[in-house]
């Protein structure tokens, strides 16, 4: 069946679904974010989906809003079918309208949990045994559309926001194919979503990283494995940002929060239940570095605590 299909998308789960939708679809245009500054030199940067856009020769826009010039750029490629994954804005009626069969969104969980902008670090965040992926018929609210098809994706015990998005992203390109050709041929319709057990999980700020050793060792180590990379986590080590990127919990009988301590040579801070290790850290200014090597070059490391 040929068909125009438009794509919009940015982070790098976006660009594995376009690459598999292009692929098999004539992909007739892109939309995506602008460049944005990124790294420590804060160098301009295209999203993934721009780059692979310009790899595959795909006509690109990247409006900050969806407003009138993109729309006729929209309107110009003539959609049967808009799909959507990890854009990052919100689409008016207008477009939801345009294309012939709709605007499909691949969405990164197991809805109707985890409706918003962060499913994936959620999932994690809060411990869940399994996520998934939903391929939906959108509609005006956040992620409320009909299913079409969808798929649970199980939570390893040390899942960490880079290994399940990689398992998020080859289920959903996988997932969107079948589901595309069932639904342009009509052979398959859509499915309310359930009216329970909804949940959203909002847009991250770089804020939500900072970590408070008053939560539990558990809630700790969730923390770290699902904003591992963005936004990143971290807390302050005599008046410096020192960010963590990987830590080893043991947990222990009740304790004083915030104790700084040695265990088996990497540094340690204390939560009511357990010790946090710090395996992986990056002190202001410098590389990654394992915790064995910032304990040494760290004076009075265990002198003071971060609740004194």
């Amino acid at each position: 069946m040929s068909v125009n299909v438009v794509f919009m998308g940015s982070p790098e789960l976006a660009a594995k679904i376009l690459d598999s939708l292009a692929a098999n679809y004539r992909v007739v245009g892109v939309v995506t974010q602008p460049d944005r500054p990124a790294g420590r030199g804060k160098v301009l940067t295209s999203p993934p989906v721009k780059v692979l856009a310009d790899q595959l020769g795909i006509p690109t826009i990247q409006p900050e809003r969806l407003r009138d010039e993109a729309f006729a750029q929209l309107q110009a490629w003539n959609p049967d079918v808009i799909v959507v994954a990890a854009f990052g804005q919100i689409l008016r009626q207008r477009v939801l309208d345009l294309p012939k069969y709709g605007c499909i969104n691949v969405h990164a969980s197991y809805l109707p949990r985890w409706r918003g902008a962060a499913p994936i670090q959620a999932a994690i965040l809060h411990g869940d045994e399994f996520t998934g992926v939903s391929i939906m018929k959108m509609d005006a609210g956040i992620d409320t559309g009909p299913v079409l098809i969808q798929e649970k994706v199980f939570l390893a015990p040390d899942e960490t926001l880079s290994t399940l998005t990689e398992k998020i992203s080859s289920l959903g390109a996988s997932l969107l194919l079948k589901a595309l050709e069932e639904y342009l041929a009509g052979r398959l319709g859509t499915t309310p979503q359930p009216e329970v057990g909804d949940t959203y999980a909002g847009m991250l700020t770089k804020e939500d990283g900072l970590l408070d050793f008053t939560n539990s060792a558990v809630q700790i180590d969730r923390k770290v494995r699902a904003l591992n990379d963005w936004p990143g986590t971290y807390c302050e080590i005599n008046g410096q940002v020192l960010k963590i990127r990987k830590v080893k919990i043991q947990q222990t009988d009740a304790h004083p929060a915030g104790v700084r301590s040695v265990l088996d040579k990497v540094p340690a801070i204390s939560t009511p239940d357990g010790w946090v290790q710090l395996l992986e850290v990056q002190p202001a200014g410098k590389k990654w570095m394992p915790g064995a090597d910032f304990l040494r070059g760290i004076q009075n490391w265990k002198t003071s605590d971060l609740y004194e």
